[in-house]
C-alpha cells in the first residue's frame, strides 16, 4: 500500500459519528432517584448529576452524554431499565 492509501484508511477510521443521549423529563421520577441513576449510570459527579437534574426539570431535556452509539446503547438501556425517559440522537 503507497502512503496515500494508507492515509485514506487512517482518515475513514478516524471518522466517528458523535451522538448524544438525552434525558427528559418526567412527572414520577424524584430528583434524588434521577441524579442516582447519572452517576452509577452515566459516571456523573454529584455536581454534575444534580445540575443535569435541574436542566431537565426545568427545559424537559438534556444532554447527558456523548459518544459513540456503542457507548451510549447500554446507557440507554440502563437508564429506561430504572423508569427514566430517554433516546439517543
Amino acid at each position: 500500500m503507497s502512503t496515500k492509501e494508507l492515509e485514506k484508511v487512517e482518515l475513514k477510521e478516524q471518522v466517528v459519528r458523535l451522538r448524544e443521549l438525552i434525558l427528559h423529563n418526567d412527572d414520577f421520577n424524584t430528583f434524588d432517584h434521577v441524579i442516582t441513576c447519572l452517576m452509577s449510570i452515566c459516571e456523573h459527579a454529584a455536581v454534575q448529576a444534580e445540575q443535569c437534574a435541574y436542566i431537565v426539570h426545568h427545559n424537559g431535556k438534556c444532554s447527558v452524554k456523548a459518544g459513540t452509539l456503542e457507548k451510549l446503547e447500554p446507557m440507554l438501556i440502563a437508564l429506561q431499565l430504572q423508569n427514566l425517559t430517554a433516546e439517543v440522537k
